[in-house]
């Protein structure tokens, strides 16, 4: 088939950035004529990445998909005006100057975030008749409320509030009624998705993968750090903003005592600087602060931790939210600490791979810490193999793949029909 990829976020940026363009290369693999529309990559940093100049469009060909990078305003920090700007100037980009480089489609997959993908979507849809496989990788406008984007409830905002928010789920639901099939990552969103209107038939439960990409032997970054073998590494990898509510992790290892406990937090974000400091204020010994390494570093980091820890801040909309780095941490065969209720709560449970603690309870976490450090790094290493096991039977590449290349499968009979 010829099949097309439309999403804002492409390798080379990181995290779950990258994921669409494993998609694209594994689709290739398997055959298809694969077609990507994108932006210049900047995330996270907000600046265009090194071996890329800004301009009206330009293509290339990566492990053989045909890429098609459109400009866009380039920006990711704490303000709404220039996010949004980013968000607005990509779809208005993809209509204008790349939706020639999907003519003649089979079927073409959209990445739903920002929901602003579904001007060049709708295009692609109503003006070249290419049927639709929406993945809803968050939710709109519920995702977003908690990062900031949204005006607060406060006295004479809430109701311009609540207007914005009416005014999403409508387009939200425009996006669904005009995809032929409506993938979703967690099974909470699913049932979320048929209570807001979208029919059964066309939901499609595909979850994430991890970027399973061989790399070289990783460093040992236990070693560069001058940690001892019994000592007990606790990872938090990704971006450090007021949505991961990580302050309870830090508050948490300044209640446990062991010795042996390091605490190794890589990334960056808004919240860094305020997290530094009162990490510097509290005298907390055992916490380190990475910074944000490169993508070539993050198999030696993943090794160094004995245990992972995934945090959300206790929001209505935590319960229906995967982070990608579950898969990750359970790709890479390590144990897992989850504060975060609801799906997260359930894989951790469910591979065998997880202690879970109560989202924001720092207590709770301090408990699920003190845990690690009592079960010993022999022990988390066979908890992180269970959770290998789950995610080859539950999340792998190729089962992803499959998923959804049956949902673009019969997104296409569905537009014959």
């Amino acid at each position: 088939m010829r099949l097309g990829l439309l999403t804002q976020w492409f390798a080379p940026e990181p995290g779950p950035a990258s994921l669409p363009a494993v998609l694209a290369r594994e689709l290739g693999r398997r055959g298809h004529d694969v077609r990507v529309v994108t932006g210049f990559p900047n995330y996270p940093t907000g600046r265009v990445m090194p071996g890329y100049r800004l301009s009206r469009r330009m293509d290339e060909v990566v492990d053989g998909v045909h890429i098609r990078r459109v400009a866009l305003y380039p920006s990711h920090d704490a303000s709404a005006i220039r996010r949004l700007t980013t968000y607005g100037t990509f779809a208005v980009s993809a209509v204008a100057s790349g939706m020639d480089a999907l003519h003649g489609l089979d079927a073409l997959w959209v990445s739903n975030s920002p929901i602003t993908t579904a001007l060049p979507a709708w295009w692609a849809r109503f003006v070249h008749r290419i049927p639709l496989v929406l993945h809803v990788l968050d939710l709109w406008p519920d995702a977003v409320a908690p990062s900031g984007f949204l005006p607060d409830a406060s006295t004479g905002r809430s109701i311009g509030r609540q207007t914005i928010e009416r005014a999403m789920h409508g387009w939200c639901g425009a996006m669904y009624r005009s995809a032929a099939q409506v993938a979703y990552i967690s099974p909470s969103v699913g049932d979320l998705l048929a209570g807001r209107g979208v029919p059964r038939e066309k939901l499609a439960y595909i979850p994430m993968w991890a970027d399973e990409t061989p790399v070289s032997a990783p460093g040992d970054l236990r070693t560069e750090l001058g940690l001892r073998d019994d000592q007990i590494v606790l990872v938090y990898a990704g971006t450090l903003g007021e949505t991961q509510g990580l302050d309870v992790l830090l508050d948490a290892c300044a209640l446990v005592d062991d010795p042996r406990l390091v605490c190794l937090i890589a990334g960056s974000g808004l919240a860094e600087d305020r997290l530094r400091t009162r990490a510097k204020e509290a005298g907390l010994r055992s916490v380190t602060f990475l910074g944000r390494l490169p993508r070539t570093d993050m198999p030696a980091l993943m090794a160094a931790g004995d245990a992972h820890f995934v945090s959300l801040r206790p929001t209505g909309m935590a319960p229906y939210t995967m982070p990608s780095k579950v898969q990750a941490i359970l790709a890479a065969g390590r144990a897992l600490l989850t504060a975060v209720d609801g799906d997260v709560a359930t894989v951790a449970r469910d591979s065998g791979a997880g202690i879970t603690a109560r989202p924001g309870d720092v207590s709770s976490i301090a408990d699920g810490i003190r845990e690690l450090c009592q079960l010993g790094r022999e022990k988390l290493h066979l908890l992180g193999r269970a959770g290998r096991d789950y995610y080859r039977r539950e999340f792998s590449l190729a089962t992803g793949v499959r998923r959804v290349e049956a949902a673009l499968h019969a997104a296409v009979i569905g537009g014959r029909r």
